[in-house]
């Protein structure tokens, strides 16, 4: 059985029913809300792993619901479910630190796949956080793994699981130098099929964050043919 608790944000009902009893059927511990207001209510409740939301609900927007759980607890997993599948939507969805976005209508098996991959990635930094607890300055950025957030230059932005991941995993390491099958290893499920390029684009977005000079990195290094090393000189209490 799943320990895992999914609230399921659905104003369809027939979605919103299917999901959740085929959720359950897999072991996970489901509450389904059908708008926004309910879904807040039961995050105020009791945090949960994941929250699989709708962008379009009948009283406020999806987006606006991830906001309100994250804040009040920035470990819960999200992933979105859109009827449409614009470019812009999936931008803003991972500004705000969601980890995948699926079009209806979707094939469950490959959404319950999803559903694993964002799970299994919570219970992954869930383990290293200990490590983590403070906040340090990483570059220019002052980073939060607990919170799952960077703040440069005053302003806060969150960040995925798997950025998070990724992050955690140099600074265990740093100094070291990781390949990229390593960090592949720590920071994707295998059914993902992830790519050598997948960790270089994640690299690219954390160099954006904590990189003292756009385009250099002296920060996060490249260490060619091999995989990157993180500069035990530019981390430090923050």
């Amino acid at each position: 059985m799943n320990a895992a608790r999914i609230l399921v944000v659905e104003d369809e009902v027939n979605v919103g029913r299917t999901l959740t009893e085929r959720l359950s059927g897999e072991g996970y511990t489901v509450v389904w809300a059908r708008d926004a207001a309910e879904a807040i209510a039961q995050d105020g409740q009791a945090a949960f792993d994941l929250a699989l939301l709708d962008v379009g609900l009948p009283d406020r927007p999806g987006f606006e619901v991830a906001q309100a759980i994250r804040g009040r607890h920035p470990r819960t997993a999200i992933v979105f479910l859109t009827a449409y599948g614009a470019p812009e939507e999936r931008i803003r969805g991972l500004e705000l630190g969601a980890e995948d976005y699926v079009v209806k209508p979707f094939h469950f098996k490959e959404l319950l796949l999803r559903l694993q991959n964002a799970l299994r990635r919570v219970t992954l930094l869930a383990s290293g956080e200990a490590a983590f607890e403070k906040p340090l300055q990483v570059g220019r950025a002052r980073v939060d793994l607990k919170r799952m957030e960077v703040t440069v230059e005053g302003l806060s932005a969150p960040l995925t699981h798997k950025e998070c991941a990724v992050l955690t995993l140099l600074l265990e390491k740093r100094g070291a130098v990781l390949t990229r099958d390593e960090i592949l290893d720590r920071a994707w499920a295998q059914n993902e099929f992830p790519t050598p390029r997948t960790v270089d684009n994640f690299i690219l977005r954390l160099r954006k964050l904590i990189e003292p000079e756009p385009g250099e990195a002296r920060v996060i290094r490249s260490v060619r043919g091999v995989g990157y090393q993180l500069d035990t000189e530019a981390v430090k209490d923050a």
